[in-house]
């Protein structure tokens, strides 16, 4: 599907007409610039590959330069490709957040915040084990039993458990798009997207 990349800004809220609050995310969606045009006959697949962001010279390798130059814009710093286009697209040519209308929908992926090691209770919202009080010592947020005993003798793969949380490629499709301000480049889509602020986000119809 079109889209573009973007950088996540973080959030605000949006009040209608009749005072109610709607939490969204600000987006700054492009300026995007074509780098490559993939062809069925030479790439075995059709798809636009864009550019984002810029990067310094002199920390891009020298196969990347080339790359950059051929499409006639400065080095960026995230590529991602893209298909479903209806324009004709050239290498060189920008793509802006004017891509996208107010009220469609759009799947956005980024990467989640990394959280480090947590229990249960943290990284799969386990309730805990027991009561605070009756002699209870030190299981709160214990995970309780992860398998029974003679049969069948074993952990079953897949058990929830603690261990390393966020930091993983997530995507959240079906987010409405509140705004576009296309002068500035700048989404407002509804609700939350995955990544702290100032990462990198993927934007699709």
């Amino acid at each position: 599907m079109p889209g573009l990349i973007g950088r996540k800004v973080g959030m605000t809220s949006v009040y209608s007409a009749e005072g109610k609050a709607t939490p969204c995310t600000v987006i700054e969606a492009g300026p995007c610039v074509v780098t490559q045009v993939k062809t069925e006959d030479r790439d075995g697949y059709e798809a636009i590959q864009l550019g984002f962001g810029d990067r310094k010279e002199k920390n891009t390798p020298n196969a990347l330069k080339g790359h950059f130059k051929k499409a006639k814009t400065a080095p960026k710093s995230e590529l991602a490709e893209f298909d479903g286009f209806e324009q004709e697209l050239k290498p060189g040519e920008e793509v802006n957040a004017d891509l996208f209308a107010e009220g469609e929908l759009v799947s956005i992926s980024g990467t989640s915040k990394g959280k480090g090691f947590q229990g249960v209770v943290k990284r799969h919202g386990f309730g805990g084990v027991g009561q605070a009080t009756h002699g209870q010592h030190n299981r709160m947020r214990a995970p309780g039993s992860i398998g029974a005993a003679s049969y069948p003798a074993r952990v079953f793969k897949g058990m929830r458990m603690a261990g390393q949380t966020g930091n993983k490629r997530v995507t959240i499709e079906n987010l409405k798009v509140i705004k576009v301000i296309a002068d500035k480049n700048i989404l407002v889509v509804k609700g939350s997207i995955p990544g702290a602020k100032g990462s990198t986000v993927l934007i699709e119809k």
